[in-house]
């Protein structure tokens, strides 16, 4: 599920957090808002940021062959 999290602590900074999704399309989803919002003081990426779509890992042990 994609959500974004709005906190507006009191001075009145805004941050911003976007969940269920990979692969940058946060930038996509939130440019419109962070353009009427203003200045974006700091960007932090979670590691989700750097995730591929559709990526699945495999982990092969080391076999010896007899």
């Amino acid at each position: 599920m994609e959500r974004i999290i709005f906190r507006i602590d009191q001075d009145g900074n805004v941050t911003e957090e976007v969940q269920g999704v990979t692969d940058g399309t946060c930038i996509d989803i939130t440019k419109e808002i962070e353009d009427t919002l203003g200045n974006i003081n700091t960007r932090k990426f979670k590691p989700q940021f750097y995730q591929k779509q559709n990526v699945t890992f495999h982990q092969h042990q080391n076999e010896t062959e007899g």
